[in-house]
């Protein structure tokens, strides 16, 4: 089977980073220190400068939770997944995100929501588990992805929160037990201090991501009434198991328009799960170890928006289950591109309305009060497949040696593709490449 995809590699590197901002409803005076406030201690500057505040507990090792939760956080997850997908898809540029680490931001968001404000971020982030089973849940899950010698996996996270403000100590607590989230103090309140609270998360998410999202929060993002910031970063790494060793070379990718553009193609043959439909093709690819894997869709020609619309987790779910292992030759295309998401009225045209309304946001799970509201959600990712990669493992692609004549597969048209956890059917990454040519 032959198979062609512009996405050779010995290291795929995909980076992002995802913020979520609130700030108070009206300019009202930061609310001193009480008694029912969090008075956490305070430990000694980080290396960006800024101090971090610790609630008095620690990170929860090795949480004792269920499976059957694992597989509900998963399963909602992954449903969320595409309920984006199709919320974004519309227009013509490549898309790329990670459902994991908006779900894990926002999950974080969550925890301090109560009432109506909860119910819609539930509904729309598709989180079915109880409030305190959802955030343990969360936190084994980020461990289990993370314990993998095969590759590198992070997940980090870390909360900005305006040095005048008091947060309840049950919201910190519950952060820094479930997120290993620190707290760094930020005076967003002034022009000064704001601007260096932005270059400083910068960096934090640039630190985390192995430099590929350098600037997730802009100019402008972060206003005096800023009061909270909280941020998670996803870096992922990992070889292919079976590299791609036929050689790679200039070839022709169709675009959707019926034009045509001129990009490196590299080629592989090996025993690889595949299958069919009536409309397309499918790949699959384990990265080293087996668990991690990038599915690739490939529609016909004339049908990539009829598969796209009909993207959701059943559809998938299906797919994978009829892949079966066969001869291919597969030919698939170098990429690299980054892309970035402005969420506020997407999540809200999916039925968020009242995080990001001052009148009906209730975020007192944080603070106690009615001030809070998101104001801004901002998403960045970056994705890179090149022949360095591939040339590394060279040796075992050589493997797909097979006699017989292999089936032809062609991935020279828009396609879809995922990486997944196969052991936690878990999508971390879900993109689209309309155009693999170098945008300058």
């Amino acid at each position: 089977m032959r198979y062609t995809l512009e996405t050779g590699l010995k290291r795929w590197i995909s980076a992002l980073a995802l913020v979520v901002v609130l700030v108070a409803g009206c300019a009202l005076p930061a609310p001193g220190p009480s008694d029912s406030m969090a008075t956490p201690t305070v430990e000694p500057p980080t290396q960006i400068g800024f101090k971090v505040v610790a609630a008095e507990v620690e990170r929860e090792g090795d949480p004792d939770v269920p499976p059957a939760d694992l597989a509900a956080l998963a399963e909602g997850q992954n449903r969320f997944a595409f309920d984006l997908y199709q919320a974004i898809r519309d227009g013509d540029d490549n898309l790329f995100y990670s459902p994991y680490s908006l779900a894990t931001a926002l999950a974080m968001t969550y925890a301090g929501a109560r009432g109506e404000t909860a119910a819609q971020m539930a509904q729309v982030l598709n989180f079915t588990l109880p409030q305190a089973q959802l955030h343990a849940a969360t936190n084994a899950l980020a461990q289990e992805l993370q314990a993998q010698d095969s590759l590198t996996l992070t997940v980090a996270n870390s909360l900005w929160a305006q040095e005048s403000y008091a947060f309840l100590d049950e919201y910190l607590e519950a952060l820094a037990r479930h997120y290993g989230a620190g707290v760094r103090l930020v005076d967003y309140t002034d022009p000064v201090g704001r601007e260096a609270g932005r270059e400083a998360i910068n960096r934090w998410v640039e630190d985390e991501t192995a430099g590929r999202i350098d600037e997730l929060i802009t100019e402008g993002m972060l206003t005096h009434l800023t009061r909270l910031v909280l941020a998670n970063a996803i870096y992922f790494h990992a070889d292919w198991q079976v590299p791609f060793l036929l050689g790679t070379s200039d070839g022709t990718f169709y675009l959707l328009d019926g034009s045509q553009v001129t990009v490196p193609l590299m080629s592989r043959r090996t025993g690889t799960p595949h299958t069919s439909g009536e409309s397309y093709q499918a790949v699959e690819l384990p990265y080293e170890g087996g668990r991690a894997r990038m599915l690739v869709i490939v529609p016909d020609e004339g049908a990539f928006r009829e598969i796209e619309a009909s993207l959701d987790a059943a559809f998938i779910e299906t797919l994978i289950e009829d892949l079966a292992t066969a001869d291919i030759e597969l030919t698939m295309p170098k990429f690299s591109y980054d892309a970035r998401l402005t969420l506020k009225p997407i999540l809200i045209e999916m039925g968020m309305e009242d995080a990001f309304d001052a009148d009906r946001a209730d975020f007192s799970g944080m603070d106690g009060t009615r001030q809070l509201l998101i104001t801004d959600v901002a998403h960045e990712a970056f994705v890179a497949v090149d022949e360095e990669g591939t040339e590394a493992a060279a040796a075992t692609g050589v493997v797909v040696g097979i006699e017989s004549m292999p089936v032809e597969v062609r991935v020279d048209r828009p396609f879809i593709y995922l990486i997944y956890d196969a052991e936690l059917d878990l999508l971390l990454f879900v993109g689209r490449v309309l155009n693999p040519a170098p945008v300058n």
